[in-house]
This record gives C-alpha cells, structure tokens and sequence, in this order.
C-alpha cells in the first residue's frame, strides 16, 4: 500500500511538467520514476498490514530483513525458491519484487502432507497474484533456462538425504545444484540457508538430524559450476548442541545456520 501511495505521488507531481511541455508545442520528454531502494522495499513487504501475524512473530527468530538483503533481491526481480515449505519467505519475497517480478515456490510432492494446505491457504483467493506453486523434486526444477534473477534454497540442502516414508528421494544432489545453475541468468545468485553439522560429518547427517556440513554444500555448488561471493554469520549460534536433531527440544529454533551467496559466472 505504501508503495502504491508513493507511486501515486511522484505521478501527480509529473503530470503538470507534461502538460506544460505540450502546451508549449514541444514533445514532451519521456518521464520516469526511479526504481525502488530494495532495503526500501523489503521493510514494506515485512510491515504489510496483510502479511500474517504469524509470521511476523518468527522475524526476531529469522532476521529476514538482514537474510533478504544478503540476498540482493530488489523490486521486479524473478526469483525461484527452493524448498518454499508453508510460504513464510514467499509471501516477503512476492511483495519485494511487485507486480513487475515473479516468485516460483517449489516443494516436492512428497511435501503436500507437510505443507500442502498451508500453501493452499496463503495462496488462496490470488492474494499473491505473482506467485506459482512448482510441485517437483529438486533435480527437475519446473522453470526456463537461464530465467531467473536469483534462487534460494533456505534450510533445504540437507533434505537430498531424507527419505520420508514411501518415498524413493526427493532429488539427485549432483542434478539439484546442476537444475539450480540452469535456471538462473548469468550472474544471478544462488542463496543457500541450513542447519549446521560439524566440520567432517557425514551427508547422512540430512535425513538423522537435518543437519549438513557447510563443505558439502560448498563443494556441490562448485561442482555445478558456481562461485563462492558471500558468506556470513548471521544465523550463527555456537552454542548449538551438533549432535542433537534440529526438532530436540534443547535446540530447536536455536540451531547454528549457515548462510551462502554462490553465483553464475556471467
């Protein structure tokens, strides 16, 4: 809304400049607006007064302001989410980018029983009209060659490793950085989130704790093809307990998370 109220205002502070200039008998000069600040556009998706309660009670937890910025998305940009789950991310990243951008959510099919009616839900009555649900694992991402500004894969990595019940997997790990690279522009960026394992552990460690070893991930990356260009502390908790689960109680919501910025060389 106040994205919208300032659109407004910078029109109607051009009309009158056009309306001079024809009755001067010139062209009048072809006017635009500047684009938005993206730390700008982030704060308004987090303070849009339709976002749900819910979610803003987990920002303390999440920091996404911080994480989104990390990211470097901006207004217009076409992103592709890894992993959406209920859409917390979703809903923030469809008001940065605006009606001129596009968010893909992705989560695997064997995900409905997790997420399915939560996403149905936030997506209901076209309430994010510039969002599609991708029901796909992570080897065969539903989105064009080289179509998209930036993808994430927030507290997902270590999924390729988990087996739920009655499904084979969710994805090749080697094909899921590979379809990540595919769809991205040159130079767009590939945004990795997840829970830490220590330094040496096991891939295993995804379907036991849902954890991963940062190196993994860095090293699967680099095998697709992309660049390390960022990292930081952000989500960093050393005080985590690495042998326990991210569900046990004495670490839940307080678990050491890594944060990557990988790129596609242009």
């Amino acid at each position: 809304m106040k994205r919208k109220i300032a659109t407004t205002i910078r029109s109607a502070m051009l009309a009158p400049m056009a309306l001079c200039l024809a009755a001067c008998g010139s062209e009048p000069a072809e006017l635009s607006i500047p684009p938005q600040d993206p730390k700008e556009a982030i704060a308004e998706a987090l303070a849009n007064p339709d976002r749900p309660t819910e979610d803003a009670a987990d920002d303390p937890l999440r920091k996404p302001a911080e994480v989104l910025a990390f990211t470097g998305v901006a207004p217009g940009m076409k992103i592709f989410e890894m992993e959406a789950g209920h859409g917390y991310y979703t809903e923030i990243l469809a008001n940065i980018v605006g009606p001129e951008g596009a968010v893909i959510m992705q989560n695997p099919p064997a995900f409905d029983s997790f997420a399915g009616k939560q996403v149905a839900e936030r997506l209901s009555k076209n309430r994010l009209p510039n969002v599609r649900h991708a029901r796909c694992n992570f080897d065969e991402l539903n989105a064009d060659d080289a179509s998209m500004d930036i993808v994430t894969w927030f507290l997902g990595p270590h999924e390729l490793y988990f087996m739920p019940a009655g499904v084979e997997d969710l994805g090749d790990e080697k094909g899921a950085y590979a379809e990540a690279y595919r769809i991205l522009k040159p130079g767009g960026y590939f945004v990795v989130l997840d829970h830490a394992a220590k330094p040496g552990t096991p891939k295993s460690s995804g379907g036991d704790t849902h954890r991963i070893d940062p190196t993994i991930v860095k090293a699967l990356a680099g095998g697709a093809g992309f660049e390390l260009v960022g990292q930081t502390g952000l989500l960093r908790n050393l005080d985590d307990n690495y042998e326990l689960g991210v569900f046990d109680p004495e670490v839940r919501r307080k678990t050491d998370r890594f944060l990557l910025k990988f790129r596609k060389p242009e």
